[in-house]
């Protein structure tokens, strides 16, 4: 079966763990879903009006996660690293229950999410994959952040800059090509802080499960966690995570290059926004081919249905 059709998971796959945010217990099931039915969050703690659906028109926040909101005022919070870890696994459909108003935050990366994922095995449909192709370079500036996109032929590139004063972080950078790359160390990336910002963060109401188990803590020029940095990118990575995981509220797939300098989750956001406000600068198209040389997509095996 090809890769290039729509995919969902074998059977059922659990995670149960803390809330970073909410410091609430959260029980969250993803289950299989027939083609073309998306990503769908619901909440089973309540029983109407519980469905939310992943677009980044329905992000309601972007302040140290992404937030998912319905009309009836329901929301789901950090969906960021498991959209990231289905983006990367090529899940088209599924349907994610959950009991609470946080996505877990297991280990801080998407590095449970994936292995339990292909433990579980994927399966294919016989239905084709649609992918957004990027035709216009599109900018958005925010002080001296920025984010770029602009098309790309046959991949998805990210690359992505960070600049922190702090010497341990510092200023990294990294590129990778989504659909060729090994995406290991991206999904092992923890998501991290500064401990001078911690007290700042709980004062706030956030962070209220964060720890030394599911975030890098960096406090003057040290490591706090045991074992310190997973890969010597972990920083940058996690970034490049998130930046995947939020741009799965496209809805699909994406032909593009994309260029970040210090963003996060509100300057992919508001650039998903800016791209999809002029039908010109994007266009929807669906696979038609059975097999898959090399790489992800030739130019080739592209049909437009826009």
């Amino acid at each position: 079966m090809s890769y290039l059709n729509q995919k969902t998971l074998n059977s059922n796959v659990e995670f149960e763990g803390v809330g970073l945010h909410s410091g609430k217990t959260v029980k969250l099931i993803i289950k299989p879903a027939a083609p073309n039915t998306g990503i769908i969050f619901k909440r089973v703690d309540i029983k109407n009006n519980n469905l939310l659906y992943p677009n980044f028109n329905n992000v309601t926040n972007t302040s140290l996660n992404t937030t998912i909101s319905n009309e009836h005022g329901l929301k789901v919070s950090t969906i960021e690293h498991l959209m990231g870890a289905l983006f990367g696994l090529g899940i088209d459909n599924a349907t994610i229950e959950i009991d609470n108003e946080e996505v877990p935050i297991l280990d801080g990366s998407a590095k449970i999410f994936v292995e339990k994922i292909l433990k579980t095995g994927i399966k294919f449909s016989k239905v084709p994959i649609k992918i957004i192709k990027i035709k216009k370079k599109i900018e958005l500036i925010d002080g001296d952040r920025f984010i770029t996109i602009e098309p790309s032929k046959l991949s998805l590139n990210i690359e992505f800059e960070l600049k922190y004063d702090n010497s341990v972080i510092g200023n990294p950078k990294n590129k990778i090509k989504v659909y060729e790359d090994d995406l290991t160390e991206i999904y092992n990336s923890r998501t991290f802080c500064l401990y001078d910002d911690i007290e700042k963060i709980r004062a706030n109401g956030l962070a209220k499960g964060g720890s030394l188990d599911n975030a890098i803590v960096v406090k003057d020029n040290k490591i706090l966690n045991d074992g310190g940095l997973r890969n010597s990118n972990e920083f940058v990575n996690h970034k490049i995570l998130d930046c995947i995981g939020d741009l799965y509220t496209s809805g699909y797939r994406m032909l593009a290059n994309i260029k970040c300098s210090q963003g996060g989750h509100y300057l992919t956001n508001q650039l998903l926004r800016k791209v999809f406000d002029n039908k010109e600068n994007f266009a929807i198209f669906e696979i038609q081919e059975k097999n898959l040389p090399h790489t992800f997509i030739q130019k080739n095996l592209l049909k437009s249905i826009a």
